[in-house]
């Protein structure tokens, strides 16, 4: 295997992992795309168009972080959710992820936040009504951040596809 191929398997791996990572956050996400892309501007052999993948798909995943976290923080703050109770649903988030790999993650995080908002508030109904759409936000931060992942995920493909067909 030759120095540009290796280079595309290790990108297309990283940025595999990326676009999971956006979604399950005990993976690296975006950060790790713009590390892959960079990796295939230095290694890929692709020359200036390599380059050129890595300004588009840096951009495309520095734009998915940003907006998830306006969107996120916007219907956050519109909800006057403190960051205490943010804070302690991760803690909580984080010690669920070791009694149930994956799945304790986000189910800790909303008992986590439910818990929290019920000692804030002392009322279970207005507790789960903020927790609800806190974890929305939070979904719709995903969903977008994991779009943006996969588009400069979807550039970095066809570039390789091109560099390799014309290879």
């Amino acid at each position: 295997m030759d120095g540009p191929a290796l280079a595309a398997l290790l990108t297309g791996l990283a940025l595999a992992v990326a676009v999971a990572g956006t979604v399950v956050p005990v993976l690296p996400g975006s950060i790790l795309g713009i590390l892959a892309l960079l990796e295939w501007a230095l290694f890929g052999g692709a020359g200036v168009g390599g380059w050129i993948v890595f300004a588009i798909g840096s951009v495309l995943f520095a734009a998915g972080m940003a907006v998830s976290f306006v969107l996120t923080g916007r219907r956050i703050t519109a909800r006057k959710v403190p960051n205490g109770s943010i804070v302690f649903a991760a803690v909580v988030a984080i010690v669920g992820l070791f009694f149930a790999p994956i799945v304790g993650l986000f189910v800790g995080f909303a008992v986590g936040l439910l818990v929290s908002e019920w000692v804030r508030t002392r009322d279970l109904r207005a507790a789960a009504s903020s927790s609800v759409a806190v974890l929305k936000a939070a979904g719709l931060g995903i969903l977008v951040e994991f779009g943006f992942a996969a588009a400069a995920a979807t550039v970095w493909v066809i570039s390789a596809w091109i560099y390799f067909a014309n290879r």
